[in-house]
């Protein structure tokens, strides 16, 4: 089964220094039918205005992911991490416990645009951790980038981020090699697929940059890059 989310059937916010557009409900975006997918509760897009940000808050319970696509952010949090993220790398922050962190755009003078990813773990109260890395520095497994999943491991490819929860987040990129790439769909397993940058067609459906396609039921998915494109999946358990 496949079923489209386009782009302009999220939400939105606009705070002047903040403009988000959610994929499921979040903050005064409220859909009951749209309330995540699997464990996939969160996708924001946000773009942050110039040396704005977001001061300290705390989570817990949450495996958090930032996804820088352009710009970069400043990170503090109470775990003693002072980082910046430029684009091209992606932080997760396993919340557990409980932490709490500040992020604000580094530059005084350009925006910062990421995706701000939220999964719900399978266990909780574990010590708060962080990770961060460049894409380039990440495993593959079957041509696709492995972001996070559960021990860092996924279809034996070894050193991804750490994820707590039977899911993994991959990613494929046209700069890193060849536009068609194809995944097979394990058994009583779904996928998300979100088009990041750019546009892509998945599973014959052309998708621009902010719409997904949720898959079930089927044997793969087959994604065809467009120049530039940057592609998202997510291999989650099926309710």
């Amino acid at each position: 089964m496949l079923q489209t989310h386009l782009s302009h059937q999220r939400g939105g916010a606009d705070h002047g220094w903040l403009k988000a557009k959610h994929s499921f409900s979040f903050s005064s975006y409220y859909d009951p039918n749209n309330m995540g997918f699997g464990p996939l509760r969160v996708i924001n897009e946000d773009r942050i205005a110039p040396s704005m940000g977001f001061g300290t808050h705390g989570h817990d319970n949450m495996e958090i992911i930032t996804y820088i696509l352009d710009g970069e952010l400043s990170h503090r949090d109470s775990m003693g991490n002072q980082e910046k993220i430029p684009a091209g790398e992606v932080q997760k922050m396993s919340a557990g416990s409980g932490v709490r962190h500040s992020e604000f755009n580094s530059s005084d003078a350009s925006e910062a645009h990421l995706l701000q990813i939220w999964i719900e773990p399978n266990v909780h109260g574990i010590a708060p951790e962080y990770e961060q890395y460049p894409l380039s520095d990440l495993p593959q497994a079957d041509g696709w980038r492995v972001i996070a999943a559960p021990q860092g491991e996924w279809r034996g490819a070894t050193g991804a981020m750490r994820l707590y929860q039977d899911a993994a987040l991959l990613n494929a990129r046209e700069m890193d090699g060849a536009r068609e790439r194809s995944y097979e769909l394990g058994d009583k397993r779904a996928a998300y697929v979100h088009v990041a940058l750019g546009s892509a067609t998945v599973n014959g459906v052309a998708l621009q940059a902010g719409d997904a396609l949720k898959i079930w039921d089927e044997p793969k998915v087959e994604v065809e890059l467009a120049e530039q494109a940057q592609v998202l999946l997510f291999d989650l358990p099926k309710d």
